[in-house]
């Protein structure tokens, strides 16, 4: 006979719901190595069909299915369910707004996101006969931060980000210094300029929870200081 295991999961339906609650489902672990998003699959498709969650590309790539599991933000679609206690403990990722169940709104982090301006930034005509290059220690640089998949869970677990509505949070942080570290991009001081504010990398507080939160092992808050670090050199 299968092994259950009881999820508990957050439950929020504002059509329907006057309040949050919690329900709890039996989940068979039918096969060994299940993930969390397994077990909520099954939940949705054999047990409850208003259940709502996001989720894409099962391979931790994506950063659709970020969840508050046991209290701590991780990735559903990598966390097995055996390395858990009972009862898995499923709820949206905290101080987002939700708009359904598990589901949150993440407009107020993809404006912050944008706000660092993303991309990179030239001003110098392109080379005319090839790409622009760049010796292979300068992209080694930016190992550790091109990898982050933008699920939220690191300015979601952050206390500052919680408590400041206007911090741009380690996610967008992580982000700017991702392309200031690029030895192609020229986009240095407008950047900074957008950083260097009370509501920018100066409201990190090195709390770490944005470290322990990552499913990708990214660090934002050495990210962050590097940002501190080249604003005090820049004189800004």
């Amino acid at each position: 006979m299968s092994k259950t295991v009881t999820f508990t999961v957050f439950r929020y339906d504002p059509e329907r719901d006057r309040k949050p609650h919690y329900k709890d489902y039996k989940v068979e672990l039918r096969r060994a190595g299940m993930m969390v998003l397994d077990g909520l699959n099954q939940i949705r498709w054999e047990q409850d069909g208003t259940l709502s969650y996001r989720r894409s590309c099962r391979e931790g790539v994506c950063g659709s299915d970020g969840f508050n599991i046991n209290g701590v933000n991780m990735l559903a679609c990598i966390t097995h369910i055996e390395d858990l206690k009972e009862p898995i403990v499923v709820q949206p990722l905290p101080s987002m707004p939700v708009i359904k169940d598990l589901v949150v709104d993440f407009t107020d982090f993809y404006n912050k996101y944008y706000l660092i301006k993303p991309y990179l930034i030239t001003k110098t005509p392109p080379p005319s006969d090839r790409e622009r290059l760049q010796s292979p220690e300068d992209r080694r640089k930016l190992d550790g931060l091109y990898e982050c998949i933008l699920c939220g869970c690191c300015s979601s677990s952050c206390p500052s980000y919680w408590a400041d509505p206007n911090y741009l949070g380690p996610a967008a942080l992580l982000k700017a210094w991702r392309f200031i570290a690029d030895s192609r991009d020229e986009g240095t001081d407008e950047r900074l300029e957008i950083i260097n504010d009370r509501d920018g990398a100066w409201r990190c507080h090195t709390i770490l929870n944005c470290v322990e939160a990552c499913p990708k092992l990214l660090n934002p808050t050495e990210a962050i200081a590097h940002l501190k670090k080249t604003i005090i050199s820049k004189k800004f």
